[in-house]
C-alpha cells in the first residue's frame, strides 16, 4: 500500500508517519507513507499513491485535495484515531479506502 498524507504543514503528520513505518514494520505490514503539505501536493497518482488521507485539521481543505487527488479515493482521519496516533485503526481505515 502506497499512501500520502496531508496536513496544513507536513508536520504533525510526519510524526504520524513515523509511527505508521514502525507499526507496518512491526506487523509486516506492506505499507509505504508519505507526508506533505496540501499545498505540496501535486499529481499523487502519478507518483504511484493508491489513496490520500488527510489529517483533521485540514478537513475543511477536502475540495482543494479531492482536485488534486487525479480519482484517488480521498478520507480524512477521525480526530481520536489521529491525536492518539492509533495505527491499527488508520490501517484499518487505508485497507477499507483501497479495498
Amino acid at each position: 500500500m502506497k499512501v500520502l498524507l496531508v496536513c496544513a504543514a507536513g508536520m504533525s503528520t510526519s510524526m504520524l508517519m513515523k509511527k505508521m513505518e514502525d507499526y507496518a514494520k512491526d506487523n509486516n505490514i506492506d505499507l509505504t507513507i508519505d507526508a506533505m503539505s496540501v499545498d505540496a501536493m501535486k499529481d499523487p497518482k502519478d507518483a504511484g499513491y493508491q489513496c490520500v488521507l488527510m489529517g483533521p485539521q485540514v478537513s475543511y481543505l477536502k475540495a482543494k485535495v479531492e482536485k488534486k487527488a487525479q480519482g484517488l479515493p480521498i478520507d480524512v482521519i477521525p480526530m481520536a484515531n489521529y491525536g492518539r496516533q492509533n495505527c491499527p485503526a488508520i490501517v484499518e481505515q487505508i485497507e477499507n479506502l483501497i479495498g
